[in-house]
């Protein structure tokens, strides 16, 4: 048996997998105050934690893994460098193993969510396959042929930071019109608001009475109701989703698009239309059909694809 974690910036969850099940489920606090050594000693007692929880006896486990943010090498387990924590360098499957004297294996935390429902969902039917998240920013991760391409030093499949827009907006990476800036979860919501400030007779001033209550959903709402300023943003949102989606597709040919994240919530009002907005420009898409679909697993892909990585490598 096996324990995943999955790293974040406020807190860190693990289980146990057992059987392509997850047991002992628990979590703890982090913070980028604690030093590195301190976030290893949190995720050390975490990964107990989980299996006292779980009834089973720590010595049965064989090894634990890791989903961190930032660039991870997965060969040496070193998170190269997380900005929200101010991290460089951080050797960390070697602190943990430290403390609980077991293999330790760290992956970035979008691939570790992109085996996760590779193995366990949406994906498992396919041995080629493209998670997409759409949250604060647009992560992912590959599969090819039934495993992760990281690409060179983990570095790879940084699908976000592919330009769909030549001179468009600054991203935080410093590059202009990235898929992240306009696909993302925050992309829609900053578009939401520029169309509500715009036109103060749209119906989505119904759906959210201020600029501050404006979320991943009130574009999609005040479009079910006919509104013509919220049909507009969500056309233009999935023209920018879907114009990410076909690079990738054109590019890598995968079986399915796996769409995780918050807008994905959405489910066939957001598939529908993605759907009939890339078919007709998928290079020879009758002869390689890709299908489009919502992640299965939420908030414990990274968990599952976490202890996936760490029962392959050990």
């Amino acid at each position: 048996m096996v324990i995943g974690i999955d790293l974040g910036g406020m807190s860190a969850k693990a289980a146990v997998l057992n059987g392509g099940v997850l047991e002992g489920k628990c979590s703890v606090a982090t913070s980028k105050e604690d030093s590195p050594k301190k976030t290893a000693e949190k995720l050390a007692y975490l990964a107990k934690e989980a299996a006292r929880k779980a009834g089973i006896d720590f010595d049965k486990i064989s090894a634990i893994g890791i989903g961190s943010p930032g660039a991870v090498d997965s060969e040496t387990g070193m998170v190269v460098s997380w900005t929200n924590f101010d991290w460089t360098g951080v050797e960390l499957a070697r602190l943990v193993s430290e403390s609980i004297k077991k293999p330790v294996f760290v992956l970035n935390d979008a691939n570790a969510a992109a085996l996760g429902e590779a193995k366990y969902g949406a994906g498992k039917k396919y041995s080629d396959s493209i998670l997409i998240t759409l949250g604060t920013g647009v992560g992912g991760g590959i599969m090819i042929g039934g495993k992760l391409f990281e690409g060179y030093k983990s570095a790879g499949a940084e699908i976000g930071h592919a330009i769909i827009r030549q001179g468009g907006e600054l991203c935080t990476c410093g590059r202009r019109g990235c898929f992240e800036r306009y696909a993302s979860a925050s992309a829609l919501i900053r578009s939401t608001k520029r169309a509500m400030e715009e036109h103060k007779e749209s119906a989505l001033w119904k759906f959210a009475k201020t600029l501050d209550e404006v979320n991943g959903r009130t574009a999609f709402l005040a479009r079910a109701e006919g509104d013509e300023t919220a049909q507009k943003v969500v056309s233009d949102y999935i023209a920018a989703l879907g114009e990410g989606i076909v690079n990738l597709v054109n590019i890598l040919r995968p079986q399915a698009i796996i769409l995780g994240g918050g807008v994905s919530h959405e489910g066939e009002n957001l598939l529908a239309p993605l759907r009939e907005y890339v078919r007709p420009q998928i290079y020879a898409y009758d002869y390689a059909p890709v299908d489009i679909l919502c992640a299965e697993l939420g908030n414990d892909a990274g968990l599952y694809g976490a202890a996936t990585f760490a029962e392959e490598r050990k």
